[in-house]
């Protein structure tokens, strides 16, 4: 399974915002949309990624207020990326090692879409169900074959 196969579900709704809007703004539209992250655009390029880590991160710095403080001074200006055509376990693997919930997807320099940690278990949890299912119903199917000793020879 593919990053692509998770998008595919997911659809292709985005919400981005720019490095110079204030965090205030960006918590409004997180709330509102009940997302856990927005990506940073500059001019049409992936700056920065802004979750709900780095805004508690600077609400506590900031003495509980939001202040005056815009998006840049808080962001991960190094986000994780990965392309349409990543495996969910390479995906898996990276989000754990670097214990990140949001990554940017990327084709070239355009951003497709963005994937979280629940979306990538679910696709696990989805793909294992099916899996199961399906052994199941090929163990029930089994054909029995019958003992060659117990059958009568036709005469």
């Amino acid at each position: 399974m593919k990053v692509v196969d998770i998008l595919r579900v997911k659809g292709g709704t985005l919400f981005t915002v720019t490095p110079d809007e204030a965090l205030k703004d960006s918590l409004a539209v997180m709330a509102e949309r009940d997302i856990g992250s927005l990506v940073v655009m500059d001019h049409g390029e992936l700056v920065g990624m802004l979750t709900f880590r780095e805004v508690i991160q600077a609400v506590v710095k900031n003495g509980g207020a939001v202040g005056s403080t815009i998006v840049r001074t808080v962001m991960d200006d190094a986000p994780l990326t990965c392309t349409p055509e990543t495996e969910i376990d390479e995906v898996r693997r990276m989000m754990l090692g670097r214990h990140a919930r949001y990554m940017p997807v990327m084709n070239g320099k355009t951003l497709m879409g963005v994937i979280s940690l629940y979306d990538v278990a679910k696709a696990v949890v989805d793909s294992q169900d099916f899996e199961n299912r399906m052994l199941k119903a090929y163990i029930r199917d089994w054909p029995v074959e019958e003992n060659p000793a117990e059958v009568e020879p036709k005469l």
